[in-house]
């Protein structure tokens, strides 16, 4: 049943027949951008860090890669990115929509790949000719809830770290947004409220306090919540206002946490210039598609680059220490052909996993989750 807006509402275009193909539109140059901060992340755990994929290699990323990865490290960025998409994609989904639907869309987008990801991943870490430790049977029914980050238990996915930051995001717009029923001026009010609060739990050193707000990552979330007032009224100051101030914010967080050029040890060292200049990246290139500059990239194939992203998101870190040590060290093959072929690799199962993961179980799960009293 559709839903028309009352007569006093703003008399922007939204009618039943223009909505459909703006959010089309915004959603496929959003798909390629998503895809764009997943590969970012993968350039910098394939070749941008040290750690295991010390081990895959075997030796330092630096000598695989001597002149890109310096350009590697700042892949983590994609996270930062990830979260501006998010905040944006969120208040789109979550706008005019009930609770339980809002919760049903949410769980059935992130559990079905993820569980799929932490089966897979442990059962190739228990085979004996892969040399990665797998965790105990315990913990990874602990990581099935996806809160194995606040219970302190090791986790299957590295980089389920971030779906942690993820949930708590989804929870606080839930709460003060979903459930009393969105409007500009309640998410204008969630977005100051937010943000303020970070800034306190930054100078609190409450350890709860930082659980909820995360300073460090909130004003990412809080700018994509921004830019999708922008998206639906460019004109709109205080939604610029909330953008401006979030970038302003989250640059400083991300220089104060990645900025290390003073360590003598560092894998790579990055300029607070260059932290800021992928920063403004993100920001700007989601400001763009807000403002329908995008409307262009209209083309299919990013509606399935999009679909692959989050599968191969969880997979593409462990999975490709397996794929890099059998490709590099076993086969012989250089260090750029073996970077090339593990990120085709965790694209490849990526598409199996969307294919017979997410396409059967997710749409079965919204329903059951719609229909649940």
């Amino acid at each position: 049943m559709t839903v028309r807006p009352a007569p006093d509402l703003p008399r922007r275009p939204e009618g039943p027949q223009s909505a459909p193909r703006r959010r089309e539109n915004r959603l496929r140059a959003l798909d390629g951008l998503r895809l764009v901060a997943a590969l970012m992340v993968a350039a910098y755990h394939y070749g941008g860090r040290g750690g295991e994929i010390t081990q895959s290699w075997g030796a330092s990323a630096q000598r695989q890669f001597p002149t890109l990865h310096t350009y590697f490290s700042y892949g983590c960025l994609g996270v930062q990115v990830f979260f501006v998409i998010s905040g944006f994609v969120i208040c789109m989904s979550g706008w005019g929509r009930p609770l339980k639907s809002f919760f049903a869309s949410r769980a059935s987008r992130l559990l079905p790949a993820y569980w799929a990801a932490v089966l897979l991943v442990t059962a190739v870490f228990a085979l004996p000719m892969v040399a990665q430790k797998a965790l105990s049977p315990s913990d990874v029914m602990v990581n099935m809830t996806m809160l194995q980050m606040p219970l302190g238990v090791d986790r299957v996915l590295g980089v389920c770290w971030t779906l942690w930051a993820e949930v708590r995001f989804y929870v606080l717009f839930a709460l003060c947004v979903v459930l009393p029923g969105a409007s500009r001026r309640r998410v204008i009010m969630f977005c100051a409220g937010w943000t303020l609060a970070a800034a306190i739990t930054q100078t609190a050193h409450q350890p709860l306090l930082d659980v909820v707000f995360m300073p460090e990552y909130a004003s990412f979330f809080i700018g994509g919540v921004g830019l999708y007032l922008v998206h639906r009224d460019r004109r709109d100051v205080y939604a610029w206002g909330i953008v401006v101030v979030s970038f302003l914010i989250g640059q400083h967080y991300a220089v104060r946490s990645l900025w290390n050029v003073s360590d003598p040890n560092a894998f790579a060292h990055r300029s607070s210039l260059g932290i800021v200049l992928v920063v403004a990246f993100g920001f700007l290139a989601v400001a763009a598609i807000a403002l329908g500059w995008l409307r262009w990239a209209n083309w299919r194939w990013l509606t399935v680059a999009g679909a692959l992203t989050y599968p191969f998101y969880l997979v593409h870190e462990h999975l490709g220490w397996v794929a890099i040590k059998v490709l590099h060290r076993d086969l012989g093959l250089p260090s750029a052909v073996t970077f090339a072929l593990t990120i085709a690799s965790m694209l490849a199962l990526a598409w199996l996993l969307n294919r017979f993961v997410e396409d059967r179980l997710t749409p079965r799960l919204r329903t059951a989750l719609n229909k649940t009293r």
